[in-house]
């Protein structure tokens, strides 16, 4: 996914408003009316059954046990433990809380689904609507306590009346128990949060907050938590880097179910159609996309982030795709092509791709440990304005565009070259800038190289056959110990490559 304008940091925050996924396999834990937020108000299809003691009585008995073992993935207990562990040593003698957040409100009294916050699930491998993640300094670590909303079972009214959290309504609902088993954690209940925070006066707090949690009132988020945090997460272990495996390979069966449809798309369906082609895939084969999807045809395609996609596939032009399938354990791909909807180049589109092309693989061969974080920037960003200045596009020289008083060649590359990934698309970008933009790239490390360009159909300082034509070629990254390993390898990036590759579909 295609960076957005720098921060002071200089790398991305996210473009476009957050579109959670769905807590995988089963619904986060009911909530009493004390621990998780109210509904804003009553919900006119609930009679007052509440206030009805027959009904009461009745609706607390007869009832089995359902199946609530909880939305936990193979290996999730362990690797949690481990990240802990780094962060433990990290910040010793603080204590720590990390919350997991609720879900945002779409409209009135309705949600959008709930994901946990990166920084929670990373460290305890819980899916749990306002849950909450304490750390409390324990000899030379840390003791850790998760805290879940109190799940409503058979004898409590929410059971039945509490349409946003009540088990009848929404699902299975994981007790301690249940969690404590799967992530060989100690769990207790929201309304015992007080006894261990409230014992320490140096908390460091971050994650999703929402309201229902007086134990943290007052308490200031931590800047330095969440630096920390991102930092860590810069490095991936290899449970992490085979879950990312998995979000990149799910990624291109993505992509061929989506060229598949193009023809469809053409027809009828446009945009759209290849949008929910992908959206129902990633949703099939991994808990949904990783960000909002970006179908952009013909003058949609230098549409930076083009997630609209409401207009027509025009069977001559360019197609951008740029998408990411986010398994279930919330780590997610991000790759992007740019194919010729007909399945064949124009002479002008091959043109503008080749050069994209020698821009991006410059870009892979400057990934290698101990080689700073900007070497791939710096090396594609050369050979697109060489490029440009070829075609006579450039006002000044090459070595003018390139340096910092120029960057002439930005006006058709105007986003950054790549970033991190991880369980976030933009990952650790609360990173400070020693730790990024001026680190060295380390083996663990996982990020993207994502060069283009971008000839918005209204720009009159293009070529008329270049105009709307918009290119993008973006890989996932493993820095390893020998160099790196592409790891989205299987999607071609060449153009005849590509043509061959759309035929085979």
């Amino acid at each position: 996914m295609s960076e957005t304008t720098m921060n002071q940091h200089g790398h991305a925050g996210h473009a476009h408003a957050a579109h959670a996924g769905h807590g995988h396999g089963g619904a986060a834990p009911a909530g009493s009316a004390s621990s998780m937020p109210a509904p804003a108000t009553r919900d006119p299809r609930l009679p007052r059954l509440r206030e009805v003691p027959a009904f009461l009585e009745y609706m607390a008995t007869g009832w089995d046990v359902p199946d609530r073992t909880p939305p936990v993935e193979p290996g999730v207990a362990a690797a949690s433990a481990a990240h802990r562990a780094r962060l433990s040593a990290a910040l010793p003698g603080r204590t720590i809380v990390v919350a997991s957040g609720a879900a945002p409100v779409r409209a009135n009294d309705t949600n959008y689904d709930f994901r946990p916050d990166s920084d929670f699930f990373w460290l305890s491998g819980c899916s749990a609507e306002g849950a909450v993640l304490v750390l409390t300094p324990a000899g030379a670590g840390h003791d850790a306590t998760l805290f879940i909303p109190a799940p409503a079972y058979p004898g409590d009214p929410d059971f039945f009346a509490n349409a946003a959290h009540g088990e009848l309504w929404v699902g299975s609902a994981p007790g301690t128990g249940d969690w404590a088993a799967a992530l060989e954690l100690d769990v207790r209940t929201l309304d015992r949060l007080a006894e261990v925070v409230g014992r320490s006066r140096d908390v460091l707090l971050t994650g999703t907050l929402n309201s229902g949690h007086p134990a943290l009132a007052g308490v200031p988020r931590s800047a330095e938590l969440g630096r920390v945090l991102a930092e860590l997460r810069m490095i991936k272990d290899e449970w992490e880097v085979e879950e990312l495996r998995r979000a990149v390979d799910a990624t291109v069966e993505g992509f061929r179910s989506v060229i598949r449809e193009v023809p469809n798309a053409i027809g009828f369906g446009g945009e759209r159609w290849l949008q929910g082609t992908f959206d129902r895939h990633a949703r099939t084969f991994g808990n949904g996309p990783g960000y909002a999807t970006i179908v952009g045809s013909a003058e949609h395609a230098p549409t930076l982030h083009w997630v609209r996609c409401d207009g027509p596939v025009k069977p001559d032009e360019l197609l951008l795709l740029d998408m990411g399938v986010e398994n279930r354990t919330y780590y997610t791909a991000d790759v992007t092509r740019t194919f010729p909807a007909s399945g064949a180049f124009s002479a002008a589109q091959r043109e503008a791709h080749d050069l994209v092309e020698r821009s991006h693989r410059a870009g892979l061969a400057a990934v290698a440990p101990g080689r700073p974080f900007t070497d791939f920037h710096t090396a594609a960003m050369e050979v697109i304005a060489t490029g440009l200045s070829d075609w006579g596009l450039l006002p000044v020289s090459v070595d003018e565009a390139l340096s910092p008083e120029g960057q002439h060649h930005r006006r058709y590359l105007v986003c950054g070259i790549g970033h991190h990934l991880g369980l976030d698309v933009h990952d650790c970008a609360r990173s400070s800038y020693e730790a990024y933009q001026g680190n060295v790239m380390t083996p663990g490390m996982v990020l993207t190289v994502e060069p283009g360009l971008y000839f918005h159909a209204f720009d009159t300082t293009v070529p008329p056959e270049l105009r709307g034509v918009g290119v993008r070629l973006e890989d996932d990254i493993l820095v390893t110990t020998g160099g790196s390993e592409v790891l989205s390898a299987a999607l071609p990036i060449d153009a005849t490559g590509i043509e061959q590759w759309m035929r085979a579909q």
